[in-house]
């Protein structure tokens, strides 16, 4: 059997390295694609009952997603999320700063896909949905990261939250009224002065009477007046009688 001339191994050993940057570059290349994206195909400012597609990447590979928590850009509450659809047996749950999907994990590498409707979309061009994403192993990607902030090591290997770019409002569009909220009913305030009712006695005081039999009350006073006086008059008489006799 012939021995290898030095170029054949060579060749050999250029042919075992190339393969073997090969398989680190696609070793490297699934982490550095992954991404959590959000679509909504023609999506304007200010559209109502709008549906937002949503897709996170899976990044382990010994474990699967089993919950994704969105935290809401300003202008969207929970309150206006309504959730469409999504893996099996997976819910919506809403949070006080947006809402979360999870269920049942799902298969190693299996990317998470869900659909939720909007009631209206904010009158802005920009829509950042931070996500945190759970596996069944207790790891979290962070896909929270801005566009300045989200070039990683400078090969990609950032986490970008997902973004949607909004179209300018439709002519005529506006802003619809918040959820109505219950509140306590109370009575409507009444234009007429509120009075206490008059009682017997304000009665009689307003009519100078004594609320009993109906008698004025300066009768019973002239009369000890006039008394008073009959009775200092013929005092004074007496006194007068005597003293001239």
């Amino acid at each position: 059997m012939p021995r290898p001339t030095p170029l054949t191994r060579s060749l050999r050993r250029t042919g075992a390295l190339t393969a073997g940057a090969f398989a680190a570059a696609v070793a490297l290349a699934g982490p550095a694609a992954a991404h959590a994206e959000v679509e909504a195909e023609g999506a304007r400012a200010l559209d109502q009952n709008v549906a937002l597609t949503f897709t996170a990447e899976s990044e382990s590979a010994t474990a699967g997603i089993s919950k994704l928590e969105v935290i809401l850009p300003e202008g969207i509450t929970p309150a206006d999320i309504t959730y469409e659809e999504g893996p099996k047996a997976w819910k919506l749950a809403p949070t006080d700063r947006g809402y979360t999907v999870s269920g049942p994990k799902l298969a190693v590498g299996e990317d998470a896909e869900y659909a939720v409707t909007v009631r209206q979309l904010p009158n802005t061009r920009t829509l950042v949905f931070k996500t945190l994403q759970t596996y069944s192993d207790g790891q979290v990607d962070r896909w929270i990261e801005l566009d300045e902030e989200s070039e990683g090591d400078g090969h990609g290997h950032g986490h970008p939250a997902p973004r949607l770019e909004l179209k300018a409002a439709a002519p005529g569009a506006k802003a619809v009224s918040p959820t109505p909220t219950e509140e306590p009913t109370t009575a409507a305030p009444s234009d007429e002065p509120t009075t206490a009712p008059a009682g017997p006695s304000a009665e009689a005081a307003a009519d100078g009477s004594d609320g009993d039999d109906g008698i004025p009350v300066a009768l019973p006073i002239g009369i000890g007046v006039a008394v008073v006086v009959l009775g200092a008059g013929a005092w004074w008489f007496r006194s007068r009688r005597g003293g001239a006799s």
